[in-house]
Protein backbone atom coordinates (compact mmCIF):
# COMPACT_ATOMS: atom_id res chain seq x y z
CA UNK A 1 0.00 0.00 0.00
CA UNK A 2 3.05 2.45 1.14
CA UNK A 3 5.00 2.18 -2.27
CA UNK A 4 1.34 2.09 -4.37
CA UNK A 5 0.87 5.45 -2.22
CA UNK A 6 4.68 6.74 -2.75
CA UNK A 7 4.41 5.66 -7.26
CA UNK A 8 0.87 8.11 -7.36
CA UNK A 9 3.18 11.01 -5.95
CA UNK A 10 5.66 10.35 -7.62
CA UNK A 11 3.88 10.24 -10.97
CA UNK A 12 1.67 13.38 -9.75
CA UNK A 13 5.49 15.16 -9.34
CA UNK A 14 6.70 14.03 -12.34
CA UNK A 15 3.02 15.38 -14.19
CA UNK A 16 3.10 18.47 -12.40
CA UNK A 17 6.53 19.12 -13.42
CA UNK A 18 5.53 18.40 -16.94
CA UNK A 19 2.58 20.31 -16.89
CA UNK A 20 4.43 23.59 -15.72
CA UNK A 21 6.88 22.91 -18.40
CA UNK A 22 4.07 22.74 -21.00
CA UNK A 23 3.32 26.27 -19.92
CA UNK A 24 6.60 28.04 -20.12
CA UNK A 25 6.83 30.11 -23.22
CA UNK A 26 3.67 28.49 -25.11
CA UNK A 27 1.36 30.49 -27.44
CA UNK A 28 -1.38 27.46 -28.14
CA UNK A 29 -2.19 24.26 -26.10
CA UNK A 30 -2.63 21.59 -29.36
CA UNK A 31 -4.89 18.35 -27.85
CA UNK A 32 -3.98 14.91 -29.79
CA UNK A 33 -6.89 12.25 -31.06
CA UNK A 34 -7.05 9.02 -29.22
CA UNK A 35 -4.12 6.97 -29.85
CA UNK A 36 -1.35 9.49 -31.15
CA UNK A 37 1.44 9.67 -28.58
CA UNK A 38 2.79 12.98 -27.82
CA UNK A 39 6.18 12.13 -29.11
CA UNK A 40 3.88 12.14 -32.40
CA UNK A 41 2.31 15.37 -31.88
CA UNK A 42 5.51 17.55 -31.02
CA UNK A 43 7.00 16.16 -34.65
CA UNK A 44 3.89 17.79 -36.11
CA UNK A 45 4.32 21.01 -34.49
CA UNK A 46 8.14 20.34 -35.11
CA UNK A 47 7.57 20.01 -38.86
CA UNK A 48 4.96 23.18 -39.31
CA UNK A 49 8.10 25.27 -37.99
CA UNK A 50 6.61 25.42 -34.17
CA UNK A 51 8.40 24.73 -30.90
CA UNK A 52 7.36 22.63 -28.33
CA UNK A 53 7.34 23.82 -24.77
CA UNK A 54 6.30 20.67 -22.82
CA UNK A 55 3.81 17.87 -22.70
CA UNK A 56 0.15 18.21 -21.25
CA UNK A 57 -0.56 14.38 -20.56
CA UNK A 58 -4.05 14.89 -18.99
CA UNK A 59 -4.84 16.22 -21.87
CA UNK A 60 -3.19 14.67 -24.03
CA UNK A 61 -2.18 17.70 -24.83
CA UNK A 62 1.14 19.70 -26.49
CA UNK A 63 2.35 23.28 -25.31
CA UNK A 64 3.36 24.53 -28.27
CA UNK A 65 4.58 28.33 -30.10
CA UNK A 66 3.44 28.11 -33.08
CA UNK A 67 3.80 30.61 -36.05
CA UNK A 68 1.84 32.84 -37.45
CA UNK A 69 -0.41 31.00 -39.83
CA UNK A 70 0.13 27.59 -38.70
CA UNK A 71 -3.02 27.02 -36.61
CA UNK A 72 -5.85 26.43 -39.25
CA UNK A 73 -3.32 23.81 -40.71
CA UNK A 74 -3.05 22.15 -37.75
CA UNK A 75 -6.22 21.96 -37.16
CA UNK A 76 -7.35 20.25 -40.30
CA UNK A 77 -4.59 17.47 -39.55
CA UNK A 78 -6.31 14.08 -38.71
CA UNK A 79 -4.20 13.87 -35.62
CA UNK A 80 -5.20 16.81 -34.11
CA UNK A 81 -8.03 17.25 -31.73
CA UNK A 82 -8.27 20.91 -31.94
CA UNK A 83 -6.11 23.98 -30.78
CA UNK A 84 -6.74 26.44 -28.17
CA UNK A 85 -4.85 29.89 -27.41
CA UNK A 86 -2.79 29.26 -24.29
CA UNK A 87 -5.28 32.64 -22.75
CA UNK A 88 -4.16 33.77 -19.39
CA UNK A 89 -6.03 33.20 -16.10
CA UNK A 90 -7.08 35.24 -13.71
CA UNK A 91 -9.07 34.98 -10.04
CA UNK A 92 -12.62 35.02 -9.46
CA UNK A 93 -12.54 36.71 -6.56
CA UNK A 94 -14.75 39.05 -5.18
CA UNK A 95 -13.61 42.40 -6.74
CA UNK A 96 -12.79 45.43 -4.11
CA UNK A 97 -15.45 47.57 -3.81
CA UNK A 98 -13.96 50.94 -4.47
CA UNK A 99 -18.09 52.66 -3.50
CA UNK A 100 -16.86 54.37 -0.64
CA UNK A 101 -13.24 55.47 -1.77
CA UNK A 102 -12.04 58.63 -0.25
CA UNK A 103 -9.19 59.23 -1.70
CA UNK A 104 -8.13 60.67 -4.72
CA UNK A 105 -4.96 58.89 -6.02
CA UNK A 106 -6.00 55.34 -6.80
CA UNK A 107 -8.28 57.04 -9.62
CA UNK A 108 -5.14 59.41 -10.66
CA UNK A 109 -3.28 55.90 -10.87
CA UNK A 110 -6.72 54.68 -12.75
CA UNK A 111 -6.55 51.50 -10.81
CA UNK A 112 -9.98 50.80 -9.35
CA UNK A 113 -11.43 49.76 -13.25
CA UNK A 114 -8.56 47.56 -13.61
CA UNK A 115 -9.30 45.54 -10.20
CA UNK A 116 -12.20 43.79 -12.35
CA UNK A 117 -9.16 41.87 -13.97
CA UNK A 118 -6.13 41.88 -11.39
CA UNK A 119 -5.92 42.86 -7.70
CA UNK A 120 -2.25 41.77 -7.00
CA UNK A 121 -3.11 38.16 -5.79
CA UNK A 122 -0.52 36.21 -4.32
CA UNK A 123 2.27 38.67 -5.78
CA UNK A 124 4.81 39.05 -3.00
CA UNK A 125 6.27 42.94 -3.19
CA UNK A 126 9.03 43.56 -0.89
CA UNK A 127 9.17 46.60 1.17
CA UNK A 128 12.97 48.04 1.94
CA UNK A 129 11.70 50.32 4.48
CA UNK A 130 10.88 51.02 8.38
CA UNK A 131 8.79 47.80 8.81
CA UNK A 132 5.03 47.15 8.18
CA UNK A 133 2.62 47.06 11.22
CA UNK A 134 0.91 43.84 9.80
CA UNK A 135 -1.50 43.64 12.45
CA UNK A 136 -4.19 46.62 10.79
CA UNK A 137 -6.98 44.99 9.16
CA UNK A 138 -6.03 46.78 6.29
CA UNK A 139 -3.48 44.09 5.37
CA UNK A 140 -5.85 41.21 6.55
CA UNK A 141 -6.41 38.72 3.45
CA UNK A 142 -9.48 36.59 2.75
CA UNK A 143 -8.57 33.91 5.22
CA UNK A 144 -8.31 36.59 8.04
CA UNK A 145 -4.57 36.12 8.04
CA UNK A 146 -2.03 39.21 7.39
CA UNK A 147 -1.08 39.29 3.86
CA UNK A 148 2.22 40.48 5.03
CA UNK A 149 3.46 37.21 5.03
CA UNK A 150 7.12 38.27 6.22
CA UNK A 151 9.42 40.20 8.36
CA UNK A 152 12.73 40.43 7.95
CA UNK A 153 15.28 42.89 9.73
CA UNK A 154 18.53 44.31 8.22
CA UNK A 155 19.61 47.07 10.57
CA UNK A 156 21.38 45.48 13.83
CA UNK A 157 20.26 48.45 15.73
CA UNK A 158 17.06 47.13 15.56
CA UNK A 159 15.14 46.13 18.72
CA UNK A 160 11.72 44.77 16.53
CA UNK A 161 10.49 43.87 13.46
CA UNK A 162 7.73 46.18 14.34
CA UNK A 163 7.33 49.65 12.63
CA UNK A 164 8.12 52.16 15.02
CA UNK A 165 8.47 55.00 13.12
CA UNK A 166 5.87 54.73 10.48
CA UNK A 167 7.20 55.21 6.63
CA UNK A 168 7.20 51.82 6.02
CA UNK A 169 3.58 51.27 6.61
CA UNK A 170 2.79 54.29 4.78
CA UNK A 171 4.14 52.56 1.87
CA UNK A 172 2.53 49.44 2.48
CA UNK A 173 -0.94 50.61 2.50
CA UNK A 174 -0.38 52.59 -0.77
CA UNK A 175 0.79 49.30 -2.52
CA UNK A 176 -1.36 47.50 -0.71
CA UNK A 177 -3.86 48.38 1.60
CA UNK A 178 -7.46 47.04 1.74
CA UNK A 179 -9.64 49.20 4.09
CA UNK A 180 -13.22 46.86 2.90
CA UNK A 181 -11.21 44.22 4.97
CA UNK A 182 -12.15 46.54 8.27
CA UNK A 183 -15.40 45.62 10.37
CA UNK A 184 -18.93 46.82 7.87
CA UNK A 185 -19.51 48.87 10.85
CA UNK A 186 -16.36 50.66 10.96
CA UNK A 187 -16.85 54.32 9.77
CA UNK A 188 -14.15 54.10 7.97
CA UNK A 189 -14.41 50.93 5.91
CA UNK A 190 -13.84 50.80 2.25
CA UNK A 191 -12.20 54.62 2.66
CA UNK A 192 -8.79 54.00 2.01
CA UNK A 193 -7.62 51.71 -0.55
CA UNK A 194 -4.07 50.67 -2.22
CA UNK A 195 -3.01 50.23 -5.44
CA UNK A 196 -2.90 46.27 -5.90
CA UNK A 197 -5.13 45.61 -2.32
CA UNK A 198 -5.18 41.67 -2.46
CA UNK A 199 -0.89 41.45 -2.92
CA UNK A 200 1.26 39.98 -0.31
CA UNK A 201 3.74 42.10 1.37
CA UNK A 202 7.35 41.27 2.47
CA UNK A 203 8.02 43.91 5.78
CA UNK A 204 11.89 44.09 5.26
CA UNK A 205 12.95 46.41 8.21
CA UNK A 206 16.35 48.62 6.85
CA UNK A 207 16.08 51.34 9.91
CA UNK A 208 16.45 50.93 13.75
CA UNK A 209 13.51 51.63 15.37
CA UNK A 210 13.75 55.64 15.16
CA UNK A 211 14.02 55.75 11.77
CA UNK A 212 17.69 55.81 11.06
CA UNK A 213 19.21 53.19 8.62
CA UNK A 214 21.94 52.76 6.35
CA UNK A 215 22.74 52.12 2.77
CA UNK A 216 24.71 48.98 3.51
CA UNK A 217 21.24 48.15 5.77
CA UNK A 218 19.13 49.13 2.42
CA UNK A 219 21.66 46.66 0.58
CA UNK A 220 21.28 43.40 2.78
CA UNK A 221 17.60 44.34 2.28
CA UNK A 222 17.90 43.65 -1.50
CA UNK A 223 19.94 40.45 -0.75
CA UNK A 224 16.97 38.78 1.67
CA UNK A 225 14.26 39.81 -1.29
CA UNK A 226 16.68 38.15 -3.80
CA UNK A 227 17.06 35.03 -1.95
CA UNK A 228 13.77 34.56 -0.85
CA UNK A 229 11.88 35.67 -3.88
CA UNK A 230 10.65 31.95 -4.44
CA UNK A 231 9.62 31.40 -0.91
CA UNK A 232 7.44 34.60 -0.73
CA UNK A 233 6.95 34.46 -4.57
CA UNK A 234 8.64 38.54 -4.15
CA UNK A 235 8.39 39.82 -7.63
CA UNK A 236 8.41 43.49 -7.17
CA UNK A 237 11.16 45.33 -4.90
CA UNK A 238 10.07 48.96 -3.29
CA UNK A 239 12.47 51.49 -2.20
CA UNK A 240 11.45 54.51 -0.74
CA UNK A 241 14.67 56.23 0.12
CA UNK A 242 17.81 57.46 -1.80
CA UNK A 243 21.28 58.28 -0.99
CA UNK A 244 22.39 61.43 0.22
CA UNK A 245 26.00 60.67 -1.81
CA UNK A 246 26.10 61.33 -5.60
CA UNK A 247 27.74 58.63 -7.52
CA UNK A 248 27.56 56.91 -11.29
CA UNK A 249 25.11 53.92 -11.45
CA UNK A 250 28.45 51.99 -12.34
CA UNK A 251 30.40 52.41 -9.47
CA UNK A 252 27.54 53.14 -6.46
CA UNK A 253 27.03 49.70 -4.41
CA UNK A 254 23.16 50.29 -4.01
CA UNK A 255 23.06 50.83 -7.69
CA UNK A 256 25.04 47.29 -8.08
CA UNK A 257 22.53 45.62 -5.59
CA UNK A 258 19.47 46.83 -6.84
CA UNK A 259 21.01 45.01 -10.67
CA UNK A 260 21.73 42.37 -8.98
CA UNK A 261 18.17 41.75 -8.07
CA UNK A 262 16.88 42.84 -11.60
CA UNK A 263 18.68 40.39 -12.96
CA UNK A 264 17.66 38.11 -10.48
CA UNK A 265 14.32 38.51 -12.00
CA UNK A 266 12.78 41.19 -9.62
CA UNK A 267 11.40 44.72 -10.47
CA UNK A 268 12.80 47.18 -8.68
CA UNK A 269 10.79 50.05 -7.90
CA UNK A 270 12.57 53.47 -7.02
CA UNK A 271 11.27 57.21 -5.76
CA UNK A 272 13.31 59.76 -8.03
CA UNK A 273 13.72 61.99 -5.24
CA UNK A 274 12.38 65.65 -3.69
CA UNK A 275 15.46 67.67 -5.03
CA UNK A 276 12.98 69.45 -7.97
CA UNK A 277 14.86 70.77 -10.71
CA UNK A 278 18.47 70.94 -9.16
CA UNK A 279 21.01 70.10 -11.33
CA UNK A 280 22.42 67.55 -9.38
CA UNK A 281 18.70 65.68 -8.35
CA UNK A 282 18.83 62.57 -10.86
CA UNK A 283 22.56 61.98 -9.67
CA UNK A 284 21.34 59.66 -6.34
CA UNK A 285 20.84 55.75 -6.07
CA UNK A 286 19.01 53.76 -6.15
CA UNK A 287 16.59 56.65 -8.05
CA UNK A 288 19.73 57.05 -10.15
CA UNK A 289 19.71 53.23 -11.78
CA UNK A 290 18.52 52.82 -15.11
CA UNK A 291 17.49 49.55 -14.75
CA UNK A 292 15.25 50.54 -11.58
CA UNK A 293 11.92 52.21 -12.80
CA UNK A 294 12.56 55.66 -10.92
CA UNK A 295 8.80 57.46 -9.84
CA UNK A 296 8.40 61.22 -9.91
CA UNK A 297 5.57 62.58 -8.21
CA UNK A 298 2.23 63.80 -9.63
CA UNK A 299 -0.19 66.06 -7.55
CA UNK A 300 -3.58 64.71 -8.29
CA UNK A 301 -5.36 68.26 -6.35
CA UNK A 302 -7.21 65.49 -4.43
CA UNK A 303 -9.76 65.14 -7.34
CA UNK A 304 -10.98 61.81 -8.87
CA UNK A 305 -10.56 63.80 -12.36
CA UNK A 306 -7.10 63.22 -13.96
CA UNK A 307 -7.14 66.28 -16.42
CA UNK A 308 -5.99 68.46 -13.15
CA UNK A 309 -2.52 66.21 -12.61
CA UNK A 310 0.65 68.11 -12.49
CA UNK A 311 3.84 66.91 -12.00
CA UNK A 312 5.02 68.27 -8.18
CA UNK A 313 7.53 71.15 -8.46
CA UNK A 314 9.68 69.44 -6.34
CA UNK A 315 9.93 66.49 -7.44
CA UNK A 316 13.53 65.09 -9.17
CA UNK A 317 13.33 65.68 -12.96
CA UNK A 318 16.57 65.58 -14.74
CA UNK A 319 19.41 63.84 -16.28
CA UNK A 320 21.82 61.30 -14.17
CA UNK A 321 25.66 61.65 -13.86
CA UNK A 322 25.43 59.13 -16.96
CA UNK A 323 23.18 60.65 -18.73
CA UNK A 324 19.43 58.85 -18.32
CA UNK A 325 16.83 60.78 -18.14
CA UNK A 326 15.10 60.61 -14.66
CA UNK A 327 12.11 59.60 -13.64
CA UNK A 328 10.86 56.87 -16.45
CA UNK A 329 7.24 57.73 -14.95
CA UNK A 330 5.61 59.62 -12.30
CA UNK A 331 2.65 58.75 -10.04
CA UNK A 332 0.81 60.58 -7.75
CA UNK A 333 3.24 61.96 -4.95
CA UNK A 334 1.40 64.44 -2.80
CA UNK A 335 -1.10 64.42 0.42
CA UNK A 336 -1.33 60.87 0.04
CA UNK A 337 -3.30 59.29 2.96
CA UNK A 338 -2.20 56.00 4.04
CA UNK A 339 -2.08 53.37 6.54
CA UNK A 340 -0.95 54.90 9.95
CA UNK A 341 1.61 52.20 12.24
CA UNK A 342 0.20 51.82 15.64
CA UNK A 343 2.10 53.62 18.40
CA UNK A 344 4.60 55.08 15.76
CA UNK A 345 6.28 57.98 15.70
CA UNK A 346 4.70 59.15 12.65
CA UNK A 347 1.56 60.27 14.21
CA UNK A 348 3.44 62.47 16.98
CA UNK A 349 5.59 64.19 14.42
CA UNK A 350 2.81 65.52 12.66
CA UNK A 351 -0.64 65.24 14.27
CA UNK A 352 -2.31 67.19 12.50
CA UNK A 353 -1.53 65.13 9.04
CA UNK A 354 -3.39 62.59 10.99
CA UNK A 355 -6.78 61.52 9.69
CA UNK A 356 -9.32 59.18 11.03
CA UNK A 357 -7.57 58.00 13.28
CA UNK A 358 -5.72 55.26 11.77
CA UNK A 359 -4.39 56.89 8.49
CA UNK A 360 -1.93 59.65 8.16
CA UNK A 361 -1.52 62.32 5.33
CA UNK A 362 2.16 62.43 3.67
CA UNK A 363 3.85 63.46 0.29
CA UNK A 364 6.76 62.77 -1.68
CA UNK A 365 8.75 60.65 -4.18
CA UNK A 366 8.12 57.78 -1.36
CA UNK A 367 4.65 58.18 -1.69
CA UNK A 368 4.92 57.97 -5.54
CA UNK A 369 6.87 54.79 -5.76
CA UNK A 370 4.92 52.52 -4.32
CA UNK A 371 1.55 53.31 -6.92
CA UNK A 372 3.72 51.79 -9.14
CA UNK A 373 4.76 48.82 -7.09
CA UNK A 374 1.15 47.99 -6.47
CA UNK A 375 0.72 48.46 -10.86
CA UNK A 376 3.68 46.16 -11.35
CA UNK A 377 1.60 43.72 -9.01
CA UNK A 378 -1.32 44.33 -11.18
CA UNK A 379 0.54 43.13 -14.49
CA UNK A 380 2.48 40.10 -12.68
CA UNK A 381 -0.46 38.83 -11.40
CA UNK A 382 -1.72 38.45 -14.83
CA UNK A 383 1.50 37.56 -16.57
CA UNK A 384 3.25 35.90 -13.88
CA UNK A 385 6.22 35.20 -16.60
CA UNK A 386 6.76 38.94 -17.56
CA UNK A 387 10.40 39.80 -16.96
CA UNK A 388 10.94 43.55 -15.53
CA UNK A 389 12.05 44.57 -18.51
CA UNK A 390 8.47 43.76 -20.14
CA UNK A 391 7.29 45.07 -16.86
CA UNK A 392 8.79 48.75 -16.59
CA UNK A 393 8.35 49.00 -20.80
CA UNK A 394 4.59 48.05 -20.56
CA UNK A 395 4.10 50.29 -17.97
CA UNK A 396 5.92 52.84 -19.43
CA UNK A 397 4.16 52.85 -22.67
CA UNK A 398 0.77 52.46 -21.12
CA UNK A 399 1.44 56.08 -19.16
CA UNK A 400 -0.98 58.94 -19.90
CA UNK A 401 1.15 62.31 -20.98
CA UNK A 402 -0.12 65.05 -18.23
CA UNK A 403 0.84 69.13 -18.45
CA UNK A 404 4.28 70.09 -19.17
CA UNK A 405 5.30 67.06 -21.02
CA UNK A 406 5.26 64.60 -17.92
CA UNK A 407 4.00 60.79 -18.22
CA UNK A 408 1.51 59.27 -14.82
CA UNK A 409 1.07 55.91 -14.62
CA UNK A 410 -1.93 54.05 -16.40
CA UNK A 411 -2.80 50.62 -14.31
CA UNK A 412 -6.10 49.60 -15.82
CA UNK A 413 -4.12 50.53 -19.43
CA UNK A 414 -1.19 48.55 -18.20
CA UNK A 415 -3.12 45.76 -17.06
CA UNK A 416 -5.55 45.30 -20.33
CA UNK A 417 -2.00 45.19 -22.44
CA UNK A 418 -2.25 41.11 -22.99
CA UNK A 419 1.28 41.27 -25.10
CA UNK A 420 4.56 42.60 -23.33
CA UNK A 421 6.08 45.79 -24.94
CA UNK A 422 9.94 45.88 -24.40
CA UNK A 423 13.38 46.67 -24.39
CA UNK A 424 13.30 50.01 -22.02
CA UNK A 425 16.87 48.86 -20.45
CA UNK A 426 17.86 46.88 -24.17
CA UNK A 427 21.47 48.17 -25.13
CA UNK A 428 21.98 49.89 -21.35
CA UNK A 429 25.49 48.82 -19.75
CA UNK A 430 25.01 46.90 -16.29
CA UNK A 431 27.06 48.24 -13.21
CA UNK A 432 30.68 46.49 -13.87
CA UNK A 433 30.35 44.55 -10.79
CA UNK A 434 27.53 42.63 -11.75
CA UNK A 435 27.33 39.72 -13.66
CA UNK A 436 23.85 40.41 -15.58
CA UNK A 437 23.39 37.03 -16.63
CA UNK A 438 23.36 35.29 -13.46
CA UNK A 439 22.43 38.61 -11.43
CA UNK A 440 25.84 38.24 -8.92
CA UNK A 441 27.93 40.35 -8.08
CA UNK A 442 31.80 39.74 -8.24
CA UNK A 443 33.73 40.83 -4.67
CA UNK A 444 36.94 40.33 -6.04
CA UNK A 445 36.46 43.48 -8.13
CA UNK A 446 34.62 45.37 -5.24
CA UNK A 447 36.06 48.30 -3.02
CA UNK A 448 32.69 48.51 -0.76
CA UNK A 449 34.96 47.11 2.12
CA UNK A 450 32.24 45.82 4.43
CA UNK A 451 29.50 44.68 2.19
CA UNK A 452 30.10 41.32 1.50
CA UNK A 453 26.52 40.66 -0.60
CA UNK A 454 26.42 36.92 0.57
CA UNK A 455 23.12 34.50 1.15
CA UNK A 456 22.39 35.03 4.46
CA UNK A 457 20.66 31.77 5.15
CA UNK A 458 16.68 30.85 4.93
CA UNK A 459 16.27 31.17 8.51
CA UNK A 460 18.27 34.07 9.53
CA UNK A 461 15.23 37.00 9.64
CA UNK A 462 17.60 39.21 11.53
CA UNK A 463 21.01 40.16 10.72
CA UNK A 464 24.14 41.57 12.40
CA UNK A 465 25.85 42.93 9.98
CA UNK A 466 27.98 46.48 10.54
CA UNK A 467 26.27 49.86 9.55
CA UNK A 468 27.16 52.57 7.08
CA UNK A 469 25.07 55.13 7.55
CA UNK A 470 22.15 57.53 5.83
CA UNK A 471 20.57 60.59 5.87
CA UNK A 472 17.21 62.37 6.73
CA UNK A 473 15.52 65.42 6.84
CA UNK A 474 13.48 65.53 9.96
CA UNK A 475 10.64 67.67 11.24
CA UNK A 476 10.48 69.14 14.43
CA UNK A 477 7.83 67.60 16.56
CA UNK A 478 6.47 70.85 17.71
CA UNK A 479 5.77 72.22 14.68
CA UNK A 480 6.11 69.56 11.47
CA UNK A 481 9.25 71.95 9.68
CA UNK A 482 11.92 70.46 8.32
CA UNK A 483 14.95 70.60 10.12
CA UNK A 484 18.32 69.21 8.64
CA UNK A 485 20.02 69.67 11.84
CA UNK A 486 18.41 66.62 13.21
CA UNK A 487 19.50 64.27 10.65
CA UNK A 488 21.90 61.45 11.70
CA UNK A 489 21.71 59.11 8.57
CA UNK A 490 24.18 60.39 6.92
CA UNK A 491 23.60 58.60 3.28
CA UNK A 492 20.56 57.79 2.59
CA UNK A 493 17.14 59.20 3.13
CA UNK A 494 13.35 58.63 3.07
CA UNK A 495 11.36 60.83 0.70
CA UNK A 496 9.00 61.70 2.33
CA UNK A 497 7.00 65.48 3.28
CA UNK A 498 4.52 66.39 5.36
CA UNK A 499 0.96 66.87 4.14
CA UNK A 500 -1.71 68.77 5.70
Amino acid sequence: MLSSVVAALAALGAFTATAQAGSRGATHIVQLREGVSLAEGGALIRATGGRVAGGVPIIRGVGARLPRGTVAALERDDRVKAVSVNAAVRSLATPVDASRLATAYPYAANAPPGWHSATGDGVGVAVIDTGIDGGLPDFVGADGRSRVVAAAVTNPDATTAADTYGHGTHVAGIIAGDGTRRAAVDPVAGKYIGIAPRARLVAIKASDDTGRGTVLDAIYGLQFAVDHRSDYNIRVVNLSLASTVAESYRTDPLDAAVESAYFNGLVVVAAAGNGGSAPDAAHFAPGNDPFAISVGAVDDQGTQARGDDTYASWSTVGRTQDGYAKPEIGAPGAHIVSTLARGSAFAGLCPSCVVDGDYIRLGGSSMAAPMVSGAAALLLELHPDWTPDQVKTTLMRAARDISGGYREVNASAAVSTTTPFSGANAGIAPNPLVDPTLGTIDYARSSWGRSSWGSIGADALVSDWARSSWGCTCPTPATGTLDSTRSSWGSSSWLARWSY
